[in-house]
C-alpha cells in the first residue's frame, strides 16, 4: 500500500541514527570517528539493500518482494503493486489478442495482416490452407513473393483497393478467390481472400445456359419464320411442298414446345422443397405405363425390349420427378440405340437396397464424354440428336432428381460396347418391409 509521508519517516529515522552517532561520537570524544562509523554502517546497509532490490528484480523467478523495514519496504511494495498492474494488463491483452485470434480463425475467408513494407505479420488457419502459407515460417515475408500471379501483383502495387480482383488459388489453380484490401492501424493492410469458385461457376453456368438456349430456339424460329415468310409471297405452291413445310413447321413446333416443358420441368424439380420421405410411388405400376409408352414409341426401331420388374418395390418419394427420370433414361435407350437392338429395363431388390437399371446393346459412349453427359444441352452428337428431337436435358433432369431423392447416376459404357444406366435407392427409401420385398421377390 502507498503511503504519501513515508518518505518523511525514513528521513527522521536517518536523523535519528546520526543524531545517536552524534551522542556517542561526544561521549567518547571521538567524533569524526563516530560519524564515519555510522556512514560506513548506514552506507552498508543500503548497498545491501540495493543487492537485494538488484537481485529479486532481475534474477528471482518469485513475485513476491523480500522482507525489508522502513523506507526499503515501501519500494518493494511499490515495485510489486506495479508489477501486479502490469501483469494483470499482459494477461486482459493476452486474453484479447486471444479473442481476437479465435475470431480471425473462424472467418470464413482467409486473412492476412500486411505491415507498411508488404510483409506478414499474421494470417489465420484458412490463409494457410487455401493460400498454401506457412506459420510462423512465413512471417516476415513479402505476401507479393508468396502470392506471385501478376494480376495480384499489380493490384497490391498499385494501392487503388476501391474494388476486389479474382485471381486463382496459388495452391489450387481450380479454385477461384475474391481478394480484397483494406488498409488500417498505422500503414497496416488487412488481405481477405474468398473462395468465389462456386459463384464464378455459376455465372460461366447461366451465360452458357442463356446461350444454350436461345442457340436450340434460333434453330427451329428460323424454319418457323422461312417458311412464313415465303409462303405468302408465293402463288400457286405444289401441294407436296406445302405437305412437306406444314410437317416441317409443325416439326419444329413440337421441338420448341418439348425445350420449354423441360425446361419448365428442371425449373420446378430445382425448386421443389416437397419432402420425398412422406408419400410411397408404386414404381412398378409406374413402369407398365411407362412400358406401354415405350412399345408405341418403339414401332419404327424395332428394339427387343424386356421388362424385368419386382412386383413389390416401392419406395418413398415423389411420383412425377420419379417418372421423368425412369421415363428419361427408357425413352433414352429406344431413341439412341440403332433399329433392331436390346434393351432391358430392371427393377430390383439388390444389396439392401432399390436398384434401377437400363441396359443396351447400342453404339455405346466414349468415356470423354461420359463424365458431362449430365450438363445441360450436352450432347455426344449434336447432329443425331437434333435428328431424334433431343433437348439435351433429359440426364440433367435425371441428375437432379436423384440428387432430390440422395441418389446418383451410374453410367457405364465404352464405344461399340452399349451402355448401362442404373441408379440405387437406399433402403430407407423402402416403402415396405425390407424382409417381406425379399420373401416377394420372383
Amino acid at each position: 500500500m502507498y503511503y504519501p509521508f513515508s518518505w518523511l519517516k525514513s528521513l527522521f529515522r536517518v536523523l535519528a541514527f546520526y543524531l545517536c552517532v552524534v551522542v556517542l561520537g561526544l561521549y567518547f570524544d571521538a567524533l569524526a570517528v563516530s560519524i564515519a562509523i555510522g556512514s560506513t554502517w548506514l552506507l552498508a546497509f543500503y548497498s545491501w539493500h540495493l543487492y537485494r532490490f538488484n537481485r529479486w528484480v532481475w534474477h528471482s523467478k518469485k513475485m513476491t518482494p523480500p522482507r525489508a523495514a522502513g523506507f526499503w519496504e515501501h519500494i518493494y511494495e511499490g515495485v510489486y503493486y506495479i508489477q501486479r498492474r502490469n501483469r494483470r494488463k499482459r494477461k486482459e491483452l493476452t486474453r484479447l489478442v486471444k479473442r481476437f485470434r479465435e475470431g480471425s480463425e473462424a472467418l470464413p475467408d482467409a486473412t492476412v495482416v500486411v505491415d507498411s513494407n508488404a510483409c506478414i505479420v499474421w494470417c489465420n488457419r484458412l490463409a494457410r490452407i487455401e493460400l498454401g502459407l506457412r506459420w510462423p515460417q512465413d512471417s516476415g515475408r513479402r505476401v507479393d513473393n508468396l502470392i506471385r500471379h501478376p494480376k495480384f501483383i499489380e493490384f497490391f502495387h498499385n494501392g487503388k483497393y476501391d474494388f476486389p480482383i479474382e485471381v486463382p488459388s496459388p495452391s489450387n489453380v481450380q479454385k477461384i478467390f475474391e481478394y480484397r484490401v483494406m488498409p488500417y492501424g498505422e500503414k497496416h493492410l488487412l488481405l481477405i481472400a474468398r473462395d468465389v469458385t462456386r459463384l464464378t461457376q455459376l455465372e460461366q453456368m447461366r451465360k452458357d445456359f442463356v446461350a444454350n438456349v436461345s442457340h436450340e430456339l434460333r434453330t427451329p424460329l428460323t424454319v418457323l419464320n422461312g417458311y412464313l415468310e415465303m409462303l405468302p409471297t408465293v402463288e400457286h405452291v405444289p401441294p407436296a411442298f406445302l405437305k412437306k413445310a406444314f410437317k416441317e413447321m409443325r416439326s419444329q413446333s413440337e421441338r420448341m414446345q418439348n425445350l420449354v416443358e423441360e425446361l419448365l420441368v428442371l425449373s420446378r424439380i430445382e425448386a421443389s422443397s416437397e419432402r420425398v420421405f412422406e408419400k410411397p410411388v408404386n414404381v412398378p405400376q409406374m413402369l407398365g405405363a411407362i412400358q406401354v409408352e415405350a412399345n408405341t414409341l418403339n414401332k419404327d426401331k424395332h428394339h427387343q425390349i424386356s421388362f424385368d420388374i419386382h412386383p413389390s418395390l416401392l419406395v418413398y418419394g415423389i411420383e412425377t420427378e420419379l417418372r421423368s427420370a425412369f421415363s428419361n433414361l427408357i425413352f433414352n435407350a429406344i431413341h439412341y440405340t440403332p433399329p433392331g437392338g436390346l434393351i432391358k429395363v430392371c427393377w430390383e431388390f439388390k444389396d439392401g437396397q432399390a436398384r434401377f437399371s437400363v441396359i443396351d446393346n447400342g453404339d455405346g459412349i466414349a468415356e470423354k464424354h461420359i463424365n458431362r453427359l449430365t450438363e445441360r444441352f450436352y450432347r455426344v452428337d449434336k447432329a443425331r440428336s437434333r435428328k431424334t428431337g433431343g433437348s439435351g436435358l433429359g440426364l440433367s433432369i435425371v441428375k437432379h432428381v436423384l440428387t432430390h431423392h440422395n441418389s446418383k447416376l451410374e453410367i457405364r459404357s465404352e464405344a461399340g460396347q452399349g451402355s448401362e444406366f442404373s441408379f440405387t435407392f437406399s433402403g430407407e427409401l423402402i416403402a415396405e418391409d425390407k424382409h417381406k420385398v425379399t420373401e416377394k421377390m420372383p
